[in-house]
């Protein structure tokens, strides 16, 4: 669902691969490997506005036809207007180390690409209030914050919610509908197949 693309491929993200990131074919070849569609959405990511690696994937994306986004740290350059669809520029100004972009710009891009993937989660239904309903309980903390979950949305005491959520195999989500609905594991799946996975459709 969220896959991450970076110049030089994995091993970049140990080893410093300088000169990749200036090959925009590279940047292209990488988006016809991950076989985008129009369905599709691409983030963009370069502090200076420059990157042609990333320049190069962005122009290959939009002969698709796939939304375009542009996360830069500069005003947009006029040239890449005609193929982004969408530009977010948190303007931080210059470094107190120049050229040192892991610093304000980097702080700047990590804050806005957790709002651009919880708001994600938050639109395909995987939050309820302020609760991650769709946790999975697969290891112990895990386990206790699907507890405490079920316990909030539902309002039951916690042997009643260890209970249910052994019954729905560690799914919160399937627990809370389970009892909330008085229904059982098959029929709350169901239920919640039927709004898409969506909690608020089913308790509002």
């Amino acid at each position: 669902m969220v896959q991450g693309i970076i110049a030089g491929g994995d091993v970049a993200l140990r080893r410093s691969i300088e000169g990749e990131e200036d090959k925009p074919e590279s940047g292209a070849r990488a988006v016809r490997e991950q076989q985008l569609t129009p369905q599709d959405v691409i983030v963009g990511i370069a502090s200076s506005g420059r990157t042609p690696y990333v320049i190069g994937a962005l122009k290959q994306a939009h002969a698709i036809g796939t939304t375009t986004v542009f996360l830069c740290c500069v005003p947009p350059p006029e040239e890449l207007k005609g193929w982004v669809t969408h530009f977010i520029t948190p303007i931080v100004g210059p470094e107190i180390i120049t050229g040192s972009t892991r610093l304000k710009s980097g702080t700047a891009t990590k804050l806005v690409l957790n709002m651009l993937t919880t708001v994600s989660m938050i639109k395909l239904g995987k939050v309820y209030n302020n609760l991650m309903v769709d946790v999975h309980a697969s290891n112990s903390k895990l386990v206790a914050r699907s507890i405490r979950i079920v316990q909030a949305v539902t309002g039951i005491g916690i042997e009643t919610a260890e209970a249910a959520l052994t019954q729905a195999n560690g799914q919160a989500k399937l627990a809370i509908v389970m009892l909330a609905k008085g229904l059982n594991v098959t029929d709350a799946n169901a239920l919640l197949e039927k709004h898409s996975g969506f909690l608020r459709h089913i308790l509002d």
